[in-house]
């Protein structure tokens, strides 16, 4: 969920290709929500092996990373830790919200309305510690590096992003500008056609790059005045100010500090705004986490995917046939010489 601050923000449409040998740090907990999201049957039942194990994580995860390393994309993905104990009440909230639609997701399906039943189900999607951990091994059987944040993943990879060690960080979630990435990329696990929520309508959806310099240049802010319009608007650490949104929040920083606003009784936070700063200017990150690509394990992957969870082995084993294609075919360098 995030920050919302889609209104204001200068987004640069681009096409994958355009990242071809970019390292990108992807946020892993935003994208395997949109797998578990996206990746559905048409009455909104996920995908499932024949154990009734959930694998539309594991299918997203796989059959994405592949296709963006065949393009020349190289991803890590960087997973959450603890989160901060301001954060405990936007979770208890979206836990709620995932039983309500749960909720309603059964009484659609009793009812038939399967294009209601697959609404609900997406909002009701659930990541489980077993899914977390399903996904990382996954990810290193691909050779993909994966970093464990202490607290949150956004500022983790936004820090990877400042030393220079990825060009982006990818995520839906507008935070990661809060937390300094010079470079955010949306829709990178995303793109292709998607449906319009209950309509009969497909939209492209296509990468957008944001840079924060551009950003918050074009707006005419501070990085530290882009938090405090994030604190106004609400973030997974606070309730925002009712009937502020992007635009008026950009207006009243722009007159006055968010501690001016506060001092002349303006607006109120059951929070110290100092306190909810601090989480994006000075976060807790790691500074020993390691980027070390490996060529896969194809025999580790038709385990894990194909005798543990039912995957077609010739899908796997297709899929690994175009990423060796895109890689070998034109100089015949070694999967571990193309990372370096």
């Amino acid at each position: 969920m995030g920050v919302d601050l889609g209104d204001l923000i200068e987004k640069q449409e681009i096409e994958l290709e355009d990242l071809r040998g970019k390292k990108i740090a992807i946020d892993a907990l935003n994208a395997i929500y949109q797998f578990l999201s996206i990746i559905r049957q048409p009455d909104g039942t996920p995908l499932i092996d024949s154990n009734k194990n959930i694998t539309s994580h594991l299918s997203g995860l796989f059959y994405r990373t592949t296709r963006l390393m065949e393009i020349g994309i190289i991803p890590c993905y960087v997973f959450d830790g603890e989160p901060p104990k301001l954060k405990s009440a936007t979770v208890e909230e979206r836990k709620e919200i995932r039983r309500e639609a749960e909720k309603k997701w059964k009484a659609a399906l009793e009812a038939g309305e399967l294009a209601e039943a697959r609404k609900y189900a997406q909002a009701a999607s659930r990541v489980t510690e077993s899914m977390l951990e399903e996904s990382k091994k996954l990810l290193n059987a691909l050779g993909i590096p994966v970093v464990q944040a202490p607290s949150e993943g956004e500022a983790q990879a936004a820090y990877i992003c400042q030393q220079g060690d990825v060009y982006s960080v990818g995520s839906q979630d507008y935070d990661a500008l809060l937390f300094g990435a010079p470079r955010l990329l949306r829709n990178i696990t995303i793109t292709g056609k998607r449906k319009v929520p209950r309509k009969n309508i497909y939209v492209e959806v296509k990468p957008e790059m944001i840079e924060l310099d551009s950003a918050i240049k074009e707006i005419e802010v501070t990085r530290e005045q882009l938090i405090e319009m994030g604190i106004l608007i609400g973030t997974d650490f606070n309730e925002g100010v009712k009937g502020i949104g992007p635009k008026k929040s950009l207006a009243h920083i722009k007159e006055k500090s968010l501690k001016e606003w506060i001092k002349e009784g303006k607006f109120e936070f059951e929070v110290d705004v100092e306190v909810l700063k601090k989480i994006f200017l000075k976060p807790e990150i790691t500074k020993n986490y390691s980027l070390n690509w490996q060529p896969y394990d194809q025999e580790k992957l038709i385990e894990i995917l194909h005798e543990k969870h039912d995957f077609s082995k010739e899908r796997i084993e297709n899929a690994l046939e175009k990423l060796e294609k895109s890689r070998g075919a034109k100089d015949q360098k070694s999967l571990q010489e193309w990372f370096r």
